[in-house]
């Protein structure tokens, strides 16, 4: 049973975070660091790790969190409802996820359901505990809260990610959700050949946490939600390898940070690897873009592209590179995590293709639309899917775009990249056979592409017409030394 005065108490309170939440209507978006208005729960530390078993190929684990409020108001962790109190909703939903950094790439390999916390402790690890009379139902002013990995890998405690949207933080409870599969149904899912020390030789792992609710999101920090901690991969036992966490926990630093802050080696970043926000208008949440252009050595270069959507509700559906004409683009790719144990989400494949425009071509990969599958694999809040490719020309820049999957305010978002360049011009425009000599076997190519397109439309209007004819007369005779 309740005692009254704190019933009394916490109703306040419940009525105090409601009103901070009217106060900072479509807040600006808060960034790591600082200290925020209203309640802000970050990723303390990742203090441990559990491991259960594989199952076909596929081994499970468990990450334990430990949370902290670093806001200036109370954070709610009802789990009950309580007429004029609290309502049951009003909780964190808990993500654990694994990346592996290998090769120059760092590509997010598990993740697991959601864990519902109930029952916030009142300790002190990110600062002093300001005591709060809330007990279970709130976590205090500066205080933290302890999840084990054996409780974020419990299974009845684990419900889906598609039922909450994590722009608002609101979701329903309790979660419907069929049975778990045994032992790995539910939990941080990672492929078995993606640890194994065989087949990943110098690879660097990551774990992450990353919290929702819906208080935090109305007071606008819900983007420094995420924190990630180095892991090690260790012997082989009871049929899965065993990780370690090793170091300490980045707080209010998404694993995507990883790639540039361990991406020459640990502990050492890499200057070439570009991470940028990419924040959709009107409260809509945040993606991060990372990316990196490597010299191959042998006249091409290596585009690699990370985005995370850290809270985007509507999802992404096409991820889209402008290539200038005359370009060579080669081992186009991609690498995505899928949803398991039951989500309604398709695990297709992203479809890769070169999409020709008018002048000039663009390379896109893309799921199905929300109007042909409102379950297509989309990216989806909370994940990480990576797209890359060569080509021989080196980077400038340029602007890819991120298309949405569900409708909204927001507009597409453009987003600053490293593109390859166009090539240069041929050092004698019309001299088709390279002979030094614009003369009648020249023009015999032209005539044989005359209404057509091809090499001979100079002015890329896209038909080899009187206009181009002009040109290359124009230009008769020996090309300039």
């Amino acid at each position: 049973m309740r005692h009254p005065v704190r019933a009394a108490l916490l109703a306040f309170a419940v009525a105090t975070a409601a009103l901070v939440g009217t106060l900072n209507a479509k807040p600006a978006p808060r960034d790591e660091g600082g200290v925020a208005a209203g309640p802000d729960v970050i990723v303390g530390s990742l203090p441990d790790v559990s491991k259960y078993g594989t199952v076909g190929g596929v081994s499970a684990y468990a990450i334990g969190t430990t949370s902290c409020n670093i806001g200036t108001a109370i954070l709610l962790w009802c789990d009950t409802n309580v007429p004029g109190l609290c309502n049951n909703t009003q909780h964190p939903v808990i993500a654990q996820n694994l990346y592996r950094l290998k090769g120059g790439r760092l590509e997010m390999i598990g993740m697991s359901w959601l864990k519902h916390g109930f029952c916030a402790l009142s300790e002190n690890l990110c600062a002093t505990c300001q005591a709060d009379p809330y007990g279970c139902d709130a976590l205090g002013i500066g205080c933290s809260d302890p999840y084990s990995s054996g409780l974020n890998g419990q299974q009845s405690g684990l419900g889906p990610r598609s039922q909450v949207n994590a722009t608002t933080g609101i979701f329903p409870y309790p979660f419907s959700a069929p049975s778990p599969p045994a032992t790995i149904g539910r939990r941080l899912q990672v492929p078995m050949a993606a640890l194994d020390p065989a087949q990943n030789a110098g690879a660097l792992y990551f774990g992450e946490g990353h919290y929702v609710t819906a208080d935090d999101a109305a007071a606008g920090n819900a983007l420094n939600n995420g924190s990630y901690r180095r892991m090690t991969v260790g012997s082989f036992t009871s049929g899965s390898w065993t990780i370690s966490l090793t170091g300490s926990t980045s707080q209010q630093k998404f694993a995507i940070e990883a790639w540039k802050d361990h991406g020459l080696g640990v502990g050492m970043p890499d200057p070439n690897v570009v991470i940028q926000n990419v924040d959709l208008s009107n409260g809509e949440g945040r993606f991060k873009v990372a990316y990196k252009v490597s010299d191959n050595g042998n006249g091409t270069w290596h585009y690699e592209f990370a985005v995370l959507n850290i809270n985007v509700d509507r999802a992404a559906q096409a991820w889209t590179v402008p290539v200038p004409p005359g370009v060579t683009v080669t081992n186009m790719s991609q690498n995505i995590v899928n949803h398991h144990s039951g989500e309604p989400y398709s695990t297709a494949a992203w479809t890769m293709e070169e999409v020709p425009g008018v002048g000039s071509g663009a390379f896109s990969w893309y799921s199905q639309t929300f109007a042909q599958n409102a379950n297509a694999n989309a990216l989806r809040w909370g994940t990480m899917f990576n797209f890359r490719f060569d080509a021989d020309q080196p980077p400038t820049a340029g602007n890819a775009t991120l298309t949405l999957f569900k409708s909204g305010s927001s507009a597409n978002p453009s987003v600053a990249v490293l593109l390859p360049q166009a090539p240069p011009p041929p050092p004698c425009p019309g001299d088709f056979n390279d002979d030094g000599v614009i003369d009648g076997d020249d023009l015999g190519t032209l005539l044989g592409q005359w209404g057509g397109d091809g090499s001979a439309d100079f002015n890329k209007d896209g038909i080899v017409d009187g206009d181009d004819l002009g040109t290359l007369l124009g230009q008769w005779g020996d090309c300039p030394a």
